[in-house]
């Protein structure tokens, strides 16, 4: 196979035919030749030292001289970390290339739980539960206490002898640790409101010190007093007890040997992170962290903006005058708002009073801060529109629809654009104005789709009047992180400062920053009402470029914060009441390959609210029914996902702190649209991987035949002749058999949520052309104005090519996943359903059940439902691998 120097190198992933003797894969640099399978022995001939790439970001090694035949055997992990039902190929054949298959399975972990919490845990299926599951008792993280310290005010403070005033701020002191308030300029009555917390575990003071000073431009702070705690004396407060009140203290000099003027108010406890203090108090870990940056390190909870469906129908305009009144115009509509801008089609015939009646969708979030702009313009030349009207309308004047029922037309003025309007004489002259006639709504029956359907968090409307009750309670302990590999560079050493982001329906929370560690410990504890049990928690950690002190809140510095990897769980595969404690690998690919950035420690809860609620909902659509009576096409669909992205992206990134866009990006998967050729080889081996099912059952079939085992060859006759002799067994013993085989999958059940799996997603046997060409822009970095046309259209068409190979890998994982417990509730549903459907069927002659099935099948128009049936909404709900999916 030739390989031309300006195209590039084919895919090396060509598959072994297992019967013949020999595979010979030739290209014009490199020639390997593979042996007999059987022996699984390769031997490559070395023609050069490597394979020619076309991409000239990609550094290749001088040629050097053939010197002989080299024959290496193939390692054994290699050949088992191949998918199941896929062939060998001659793709990375070096063994040192992959590491330990092991570093990313996932793994139990045994936390303690609970066990320290005050009123705390009670084991319990198979995990730490509180007394009272609904409550939030941070029963799912270890605890940590802290020293928290809340400098609330002084009064009657001192002024200086010399300037007759007094700049006071606070330092509290502890050990090795200072902590500062902000400072006041000509103040003795400061006002500070801020809490310290210092670690238990770093405490290595009995003495606990708060100075009042006050700030000097040029020499040392003036001291004007201080308060002493013993340790020993440090009362504990535990929630859901009341804060702790704070007392005024007087001041003592600096020897302690007397009162000085002035008193300031403080409360000090022992607490832990579930204290309500916890997300904005200064922390002593984090006392590098000065100025500004201290804002970006905080733990926060952010709720998505609410976005809508903002739906524009043009319908005609009226009394259109062209600029040039010698001719007809060519009128079209351009609809903008914001950065998203949607024309209509060149009304078809030249008239001053065109008719469109087309539909144009945007999306808007509330508060709505945009208008919608119409603009009428006439198509003069294919260079040149000319504007012939134009009207901004406020969002809030439209109506709120939450049903498919139409919503009323309205007539609106266009103002007149151009040179002429500037003219108050021209004005005055000017007796009618053109008018537009549109109708427009904010549609609140469907949800807003920001993130892929295939790891969907939230299904629900965005109209809250259309909200369903919660079926569950979804609880998440962001314990820890292990071996997390450095990500930048400070003072000479590498360094990583590290933040977890988890994301679920509307509410993102993003952890404190721990300064400096490869092990972060958070142990932080969070809840999410669930109103479908088919959707997807994402977790990402991040490393956080933000802790500069020239850092602003809300400031678009360069500094971007790095990916460290992501977790995804489908509730769906949670069995309920159970607390799952598993250590996740947190896998992200790289230009260099695939890449083991360290481990994630989490403990998750899914509490059932009504097992009858769950039930119910397996048998609706998963999408709002607007979804399905009004679809939205395709391109709609990846266009508005895009548009909405962008707006959470800005809304959330003006927060304080802002959870910024790339942390946004990643969390949404904002490229997983993009083509990538490993991608759809992976989806490309999940489909052979369910094919090799059939080609099972036919070699199976293909030995009956043949008698290469009498003994099932006769027992498959038998019971051949018996479903001839009684075909009404046909369908129970079909449904018998899938229920027999459900029980006994039961046994190998998943023992923990499925994770990132780097066979299933092709990571650890890809090219390092692939993925030049994956991780190159779009579009394209190429010069060429040829090559780049042509390469930018592949990926655009290969694109929808691996979507819907993807789609069908779905659907037939889907099948599979009916029996084999991945989904506990749908597999009970299920199996139940086969047992049910057996014993009807057995007792039922089959010409009524045959008679029946026709009949609904070729049921009229009428009877039919615009809906999907229950067993399609059933099988649209149950899990797929998507999920596992990098």
């Amino acid at each position: 196979m030739a390989v031309s120097d300006t195209a590039a190198v084919a895919t090396s992933n060509t598959s072994v035919n297992p019967t013949s003797k020999a595979a010979i894969v030739d290209t014009t640099k490199t020639t390997i030749t593979v042996t007999d399978p059987s022996t699984a022995t390769v031997a490559i001939i070395r023609t050069s030292a490597s394979v020619a790439v076309a991409n000239s970001n990609v550094a290749t090694p001088p040629a050097k001289e053939p010197k002989e035949e080299i024959k290496e055997p193939v390692h054994r992990n290699l050949v088992e970390r191949q998918p199941e039902g896929v062939p060998l190929t001659l793709h990375q054949m070096n063994p040192q290339a992959h590491p330990n298959q092991e570093d990313y399975n996932v793994k139990d972990t045994s936390p303690r739980l609970g066990e320290r919490w005050p009123n705390g845990g009670v084991r319990r299926g198979g995990g730490w539960m509180s007394s009272d599951k609904l409550t939030s008792t941070y029963d799912l993280v270890e605890q940590m206490y802290y020293l928290y310290v809340r400098v609330v005010k002084a009064k009657d403070l001192p002024t200086n002898a010399i300037t007759g005033s007094c700049d006071p701020y606070a330092e509290v002191k502890l050990g090795n640790y200072k902590g500062k308030t902000k400072h006041f300029e000509k103040r003795t009555y400061p006002e500070w409101n801020q809490v310290f917390a210092f670690s238990k575990d770093r405490i290595q003071s009995s003495v606990l010190e708060v100075f009042v000073k006050e700030r000097e431009m040029v020499a040392r702070d003036d001291y004007l007093g201080r308060v002493v705690f013993d340790m020993n004396e440090v009362p504990t407060r535990v929630p859901p007890d009341s804060p702790l009140a704070p007392q005024w203290y007087r001041l003592e000099n600096r020897r302690g040997e007397g009162k000085v003027k002035g008193e300031i108010m403080l409360a000090v406890w022992m607490g832990t992170q579930g204290d309500e203090a916890f997300p904005e108090a200064w922390h002593s870990d984090a006392a590098s962290v000065s100025g500004e940056g201290v804002f970006n390190i905080r733990s926060k909870v952010y709720v998505s903006p609410k976005l809508w469906y903002l739906r524009v129908n043009v319908i005609e305009a009226q009394d259109v005058q062209p600029n040039d009144k010698n001719r007809l115009p060519e009128v079209f509509v351009k609809a903008q708002v914001g950065n998203q801008v949607l024309k209509t089609k060149i009304c078809p015939t030249r008239t001053i009073n065109p008719l469109w009646n087309e539909d144009m969708v945007f999306v808007a979030a509330e508060p709505f801060e945009e208008q919608l702009v119409l603009t009428v313009e006439d198509r003069v030349h294919q260079s040149r529109d000319d504007v012939l009207g134009k009207i901004s309308l406020s969002l809030t004047l439209f109506e709120k629809r939450l049903d498919h029922h139409p919503v009323h037309s309205r007539w609106f003025n266009l103002e007149k654009f151009g040179f002429g309007v500037l003219e108050a004489d021209k004005r005055k002259e000017l007796k009618f104005s053109s008018r537009i006639h549109v109708r427009v709504c904010l549609e609140g029956g469907y949800h807003v789709l920001d993130e892929s359907t295939m790891y969907i968090s939230d299904q629900r409307p965005t109209a809250r009047q259309l909200w369903k009750k919660p079926i569950g309670i979804l609880e998440v302990g962001i314990l820890s992180a292990q071996g997390l590999l450095p990500m930048k560079m400070k003072d000479g050493r590498g360094t990583t400062d590290a933040y977890c982001v988890a994301k679920y329906e509307q509410k993102w929370v993003r952890t404190r920053t721990i300064i400096d560690s490869f092990g972060p410990k958070w142990n932080e504890q969070y809840t999410w009402e669930v109103y479908d049990p088919c959707t997807v928690i994402t977790l990402g950690v991040f490393d956080n470029c933000h802790l500069g002190s020239n850092e602003k809140p809300g400031s678009g510095g360069a500094a971007r914060d790095s990916r460290i990897g992501k977790v995804r769980i489908r509730l769906s595969t949670l069995e309920a009441d159970r607390i799952y404690t598993h250590s996740y690998p947190l896998i992200v690919l790289h230009p260099s390959g695939v890449k083991k950035m360290g481990e994630l420690q989490l403990a998750v809860r899914f509490t059932c609210l009504s097992l009858a609620n769950i039930i119910y909902l397996y048998g609706h659509p998963l999408l709002p029914k607007m979804h399905y009576i009004h679809p939205f096409t395709v391109n709609q669909l990846d266009s508005l996902r895009y548009q909405a992205m962008n707006i959470v992206a800005v809304r959330l990134g003006r927060a304080e702190p802002p959870l910024r866009k790339e942390v946004v990006e990643y969390m949404l998967d904002v490229d997983s649209h993009m083509w990538s050729m490993r991608r759809s080889k992976a989806n490309f081996f999940r489909i052979m991987s369910l094919l090799s099912g059939m080609i099972s059952i036919s070699r199976w079939f293909d030995d009956v035949s043949h008698w290469k085992n009498p003994i099932t060859s006769v027992l498959v006759h038998v019971l051949f002749l018996i479903l001839i002799c009684y075909p009404e067994l046909i369908l129970p013993t079909i449904f018998l058999y899938m229920f027999l085989i459900g029980i006994w999958n039961y046994r190998f059940r998943p023992r923990h949520p499925p994770h990132m799996d780097t066979k299933l997603s092709w990571a650890e046997a890809v090219h390092p052309d692939e993925l030049d060409e994956e991780f190159d822009t779009f579009p394209t970095s190429k010069t060429h104005d040829v090559v780049q046309m042509r390469y930018d259209r592949l990926r655009s068409v290969a694109g929808r090519i691996q979507t819907v190979v993807g789609d069908m890998a779905t659907q037939g994982e889907r099948f599979q996943s009916l029996l084999t417990w991945r989904d506990p509730r749908a597999t009970s549903l299920f199996i139940v359903f086969c047992l049910c459907a057996a014993v009807v069927l057995y007792v039922t002659p089959f010409r009524v059940v045959a008679l029946v099935a026709g009949l609904y099948m070729l049921r009229h128009p009428r009877f039919r439902s615009k809906l999907p049936s229950v067993p399609s909404n059933f099988f649209k709900r149950l899990p797929a691998r998507t999920e596992s999916m990098l």
